[in-house]
């Protein structure tokens, strides 16, 4: 069976930056498993899933355009520290912040003495990703998976709808 639109694919992957930093990597853990067409998986990634099978490997490229975009300095800005008070800060913490495009989430990036310099672009933002991928299997979705968004385990998925 071929990966296609509502198909589930599990999966083994690892992605390195350009300088062969591992970013991730699933290999000695749990596969990733998903429904194609949802969303899930950055569309670089997943456009060149589509007709492979179970056994595939393939090496995948992918542009910030078609991951997680290009960098943009006006997402980075920087607020008083008292936004902060009564809280223990530190770089790399990640807040929900109410915007005027609506709720973001920001990661800061510095702490000065009066400031606080907060990133809204995605982490992996601007970077080129490296994927290695070993397809495990391709099955067709359940209705009840299509209708949530999101695979189930056995017995469900565990939580209302």
């Amino acid at each position: 069976m071929k990966i296609a639109p509502n198909k589930v694919v599990r999966m083994h992957y690892s992605v390195l930056d350009n300088d062969n930093n591992t970013i991730d990597n699933s290999f000695d853990g749990e596969p990733l498993v998903f429904i194609v067409g949802t969303g899930y998986l950055i569309q670089g990634l997943e456009d060149a899933l589509i007709d492979k099978q179970a056994g595939d490997k393939l090496s995948v490229t992918v542009e910030p355009e078609q991951g997680y975009g290009e960098r943009h300095d006006n997402l980075m800005q920087a607020v008083p520290k008292s936004m902060f008070d009564g809280m223990e800060i530190e770089v790399g913490m990640q807040f929900r912040a109410t915007t005027d495009d609506g709720d973001q989430m920001v990661m800061i990036i510095d702490i000065q003495d009066e400031e606080v310099i907060v990133d809204g672009n995605h982490p992996l933002s601007g970077i080129t990703l490296n994927f290695d991928v070993e397809i495990l299997e391709v099955r067709d979705a359940t209705d009840d998976e299509l209708a949530h968004g999101h695979v189930h385990g056995e017995g469900g998925c565990g939580h209302d709808h």
